[in-house]
């Protein structure tokens, strides 16, 4: 209640980019302050509730909740989300090189529609710097997920020595991968989606991987492909077979949308990628369709339009292992995290599921 009277308030007359870094600002300092970290998980932290935890890739998540790229970009305030209750974070999308991002304004409020529409264009501090923050994290409570692109000025056909470098340079910082190509900031990126382009990436970005997996004599990274909502169908059975057969980990669904269908905000019009609750069904969909194309064997992490504990649970039942939140965050507050995990619990019972790993694919017939 706290932030909805008070924070969101003084927040949303600011700049939506400017109230961004802000709380980025903050949760920085907060994991720098003696104390400050405590009292940010007595108040929002999450219990470690049995029926929430789950082992995926070899790697343990507290509860199925995370944080999606975008909102830390340059790794400044892992400290202070760790202590928020998430069971896992994704930074960036970093690129090699510091690129500054599209010409400002680029973040825009639909505060009717509780969604927002960015063309920030990948602005990051680049792998060198980001890699510096990771670093000084203290206390590292939670998998790190880093989400990893390529500069704009980079041509598609080069693209995989761009990805190929950022898995190199952050290898060892990494939990896990996230390879973004499907952001609608950046030129023809989401072509990169498609056909032998795809592939080709892909087969570069496992190539890589094993590299790194033999140089530091581990059992290597899963790596996971972001995708974007708006393929069609056809499109979406042709990246999905191509993500099958390149031996990737994953998939993340989805990633921002170009539609603007159902919005009542003025800034509908402005050009960007929309989030926010008018992707809640779109993106539960999209992953719907990937588990049953896999026939769920293959992990998704759900994202796009989640709000609440019944979002998330859709999401689940529709196929996917884990879910990430953004704008929910941004209108709800950082409570909403506990207030997901905690009504999971509760739609468990309900379902008379003891364990989350039951409820995952429940909706989808014909697959479990």
């Amino acid at each position: 209640m706290l932030y909805k009277n008070v924070g969101k308030k003084i927040l949303f007359k600011m700049d939506p980019e400017k109230a961004h870094n802000v709380v980025i600002g903050g949760l920085g300092l907060a994991g720098k302050v003696p104390g400050m970290s405590g009292l940010l998980g007595a108040i929002y932290g999450v219990p470690a509730y049995a029926e929430l935890a789950t082992t995926l890739w070899g790697i343990s998540f507290n509860n199925p909740i995370g944080l999606a790229a975008g909102l830390d970009k340059n790794a400044h305030a892992i400290d202070g989300f760790s202590n928020l209750g998430f069971g896992f974070m994704e930074v960036g999308t970093v690129t090699p090189k510091p690129q500054p991002g599209n010409e400002k304004p680029r973040s825009f409020r639909l505060p009717q529609d509780e969604a927002l529409i960015n063309r920030m264009g990948f602005n990051n501090v680049g792998i060198e710097e980001l890699s510096e923050n990771i670093a000084k994290t203290k206390n590292r409570k939670i998998p790190v997920v880093i989400n990893i692109g390529k500069n704009k000025v980079t041509p598609n056909e080069e693209a995989e020595q761009d990805y190929r470098t950022c898995i190199r340079r952050l290898y060892a910082q990494a939990d896990f991968f996230v390879v973004n190509i499907s952001s609608p900031n950046t030129p023809d990126l989401r072509n990169l989606q498609h056909g032998n382009d795809l592939s080709n990436l892909l087969a570069a970005v496992v190539d890589e991987m094993n590299i790194q997996k033999e140089k530091h004599g581990d059992r290597g990274k899963p790596i996971l492909v972001k995708i974007a909502p708006d393929l069609t169908d056809s499109e979406l059975e042709s990246t999905v077979q191509t993500i099958l057969e390149s031996g990737v980990s994953g998939i993340i669904a989805s990633n921002t949308t170009i539609s603007r269908d159902g919005l009542s905000h003025p800034n509908q019009k402005e050009t960007g990628g929309l989030s926010g609750k008018p992707l809640t069904h779109k993106s539960t969909e999209v992953i719907r369709r990937i588990y049953e194309l896999t026939e769920g064997k293959l992990p998704i992490i759900g994202s796009g339009g989640v709000f609440n504990a019944q979002d998330a649970y859709d999401k689940i039942k529709a196929g996917a292992s884990l879910v990430e939140i953004y704008t929910s965050l941004i209108y709800e507050g950082p409570g909403v995290v506990k207030q997901i995990n905690e009504g999971l619990i509760k739609l468990l019972k309900q379902d008379g599921f003891t364990h989350i790993s039951e409820a995952i694919g429940a909706g989808v017939h014909g697959i479990r």
